[in-house]
């Protein structure tokens, strides 16, 4: 699927460029696809999130909702566990862009949420 999308872009690169390109879509999905299926720490048996916290939660999720599209995007591929060159990868930007942006809305998000 991820190569039907670039299909055009590759279509217009040489033949070295492209099983480049074509190497790199395919780690990226492989990639993408271990991440989505990989099995995360189960919580300790008896163990409840406290109402100040599922507040805090929710807030933060709130607040995230109403960043800009771009920010938005970059602050869930992170917290879906993706590094900043995956991210960056996935957005069009450099990965210091990402990083400089990561930064950046964190420090609003704190204080927006006055942290």
């Amino acid at each position: 699927m991820a190569l039907w999308r670039d299909h055009e872009r590759l279509l217009s690169l040489s033949a070295v460029p492209q099983t480049a390109l074509i190497w790199k879509i395919s780690r990226n999905a492989v990639i993408d696809c271990l991440r989505r299926v990989k099995e995360t720490e189960a919580l300790p048996e008896g163990y409840e999130v406290a109402d100040e916290d599922r507040s805090l939660l929710r807030e933060l999720h709130e607040q995230i909702a109403l960043l800009t599209e771009p920010d938005r995007t970059i602050v869930r591929l992170q917290l879906q566990g993706f590094n900043y060159q995956e991210i960056a990868d996935q957005v069009g930007m450099t990965e210091k862009n990402v990083s400089v942006r990561l930064v950046r809305i964190k420090e609003k998000l704190r204080k927006l949420m006055n942290i």
